[in-house]
Order: structure tokens, then C-alpha cells, then sequence
């Protein structure tokens, strides 16, 4: 089991492919964590060197007391990527993942190569309903958030066509840490970047699901009109989009991913 002491707490990781390839760097949505990525290794493992991680709070990385920041959430990231001795890595975060990304970008350019945000945006949703919902889960634990989680996750043709994708998904939910859950709510409620991403310069390709219902289209398209020279896909899936709509979020990423290390490698 690999996990690295970074600012006070144990991360959990692991890597696959090269360690002398590009690097990328997978960010979990709340409520998941790096099994979120599985469908993305087979794809880019012989071309990057792939690390997936476990969010502050989220499966076997600790779950100290909150509340929690986005600052603090992206800088266990460059924690973790100093611990590997990486200098610069590409990234790809979804949902909560991908607001870490936004921060990341804004704040810590020099250690981003480019960046992928799927479902997401720079205020998801609103701070009293993040804060109900922290208190909720702080008092009764993640039973009632994982019952309607596949309803905010995923399209019901998804849903009863993989049953077992998603049970997976759930059974890790609920059992995940309320506190660390919780604490994660609370950086969702404070964080809000919309003054914050026209600021961003890596290049950027934004992904949202045509039937996400947390983090919309409408959302998608104000993030690529912030960030200058940002490219935007829709693909056919609601908020958990690298799993629901596999090979589209896949061939989006290879081919983004690629054409940024042909674009280096030509400079």
C-alpha cells in the first residue's frame, strides 16, 4: 500500500506506467475516490505515468476534523507530487476534482502542465445547501446521501444497464468517514473561483455531461468563456461522465493529453 506523509496527514496513492513519462494526476468527485479512475488506465498507461490518489477525507487517505479548505485540498496535490519528485504534471479532476484544478491552475501554474475539469465549476452549488448537507451527514452518517446519489450521478439508462458500476460506487460511499465527507462539504460551501479562473493560462479542456444535473452545461460554457484559448466537449452523461460515457471522456483526454506533450516536444 503506498501512501505518503504530506502536511500532517497520510495520502494514499498509487501509480502506474513509466515514471520517466508524462505524468498525470487524477482527482476524485466527493463521495468516490481513486477507483473512480480504473476505466482510465488501460488507455493512457503506456504513454503517461499515472497517479490516482484518495482525497483528504475520501477512502484510505486520513480523515482528520474539518472543516476543510480547497486550498488545502489542492495543496495535499502538490504535496503528494513533491513526495514523487514531480516537478510539473498534467491534471485531470472531476467535480469536486476539478474545482481543486481550477485552484491549482490559478494559484500554482508552474506545476500544471494542462488541465482537465469535467462536471464541474467555479462555485458548485450553494454554501447554506452544502452546510445543511455537512450537518446532515455529521448527525446520521452517509446512509440518506447514498440512497440519492445515483439519481445526482448518473442517467437512470446508466443506472439500470451497469447496476453493478454503480453499487460499487455506493457501498464505497457508504462507507466512507462522515467527518472527512462532511469536512469536503464544507470546502464546497466557502470555495468560489468565478472572480478567480479568467486568470488561468495552461491550456484547458473543460467536459460536461449533456444531463448533468449538478454541475450543468451552462456551467461548462462560463468556464470556457473565463479561461482564454479553453476548449469545451459536451459528451452523452450526466455528473459522473468518465464512467458513465467511458469511451467518449477516454478518447477526449488521449487525445488532448497527447497533443500537449506533441506540442512541448515541438517548442
Amino acid at each position: 500500500m503506498s501512501i505518503a506523509h504530506i502536511n500532517g496527514i497520510d495520502v494514499f496513492y498509487l501509480t502506474d506506467g513509466d515514471p520517466h513519462k508524462p505524468a498525470i494526476i487524477f482527482s476524485n468527485s466527493l463521495g468516490t475516490d481513486h477507483s473512480m479512475w480504473d476505466g482510465q488506465l488501460e488507455i493512457l498507461r503506456r504513454d503517461f505515468y499515472l497517479i490516482r490518489y484518495d482525497t483528504r477525507g475520501h477512502g484510505l487517505t486520513h480523515s482528520p476534523k474539518g472543516p476543510y479548505t480547497i486550498a488545502q485540498l489542492a495543496n495535499d496535490v502538490l504535496g503528494l507530487l513533491d513526495y514523487l519528485s514531480i516537478d510539473k504534471a498534467f491534471f485531470c479532476g472531476i467535480s469536486m476534482g476539478g474545482l481543486i484544478g481550477q485552484w491549482l491552475a490559478v494559484n500554482a501554474p508552474e506545476r500544471i502542465e494542462a488541465l482537465v475539469i469535467a462536471n464541474t465549476a467555479p462555485k458548485i452549488g450553494t454554501e447554506q445547501a452544502w452546510k445543511e448537507r455537512a450537518a446532515l451527514v455529521r448527525k446520521e452518517g452517509l446512509n440518506t446521501i447514498a440512497e440519492s446519489a445515483p439519481s445526482r450521478w448518473f442517467t437512470p439508462e446508466f443506472y439500470g444497464s451497469s447496476p453493478k458500476a454503480v453499487n460499487e460506487l455506493l457501498i464505497n460511499l457508504k462507507n466512507m468517514n462522515p467527518e472527512g465527507y462532511a469536512s469536503c462539504c464544507d470546502a464546497l460551501a466557502s470555495e468560489d473561483l468565478r472572480g478567480s479562473i479568467s486568470k488561468i493560462g495552461i491550456p484547458t479542456l473543460i467536459i460536461g455531461g449533456d444531463k448533468d444535473p449538478v454541475t450543468t452545461l451552462d456551467d461548462a460554457q462560463h468556464i470556457q468563456a473565463q479561461i482564454k484559448g479553453s476548449t469545451i466537449l459536451a459528451i452523452p452523461a450526466s455528473h459522473i461522465s468518465n464512467i458513465e460515457a467511458e469511451v467518449e471522456f477516454n478518447q477526449a483526454i488521449k487525445h488532448f493529453f497527447t497533443s500537449q506533450v506533441k506540442q512541448e516536444l515541438e517548442t
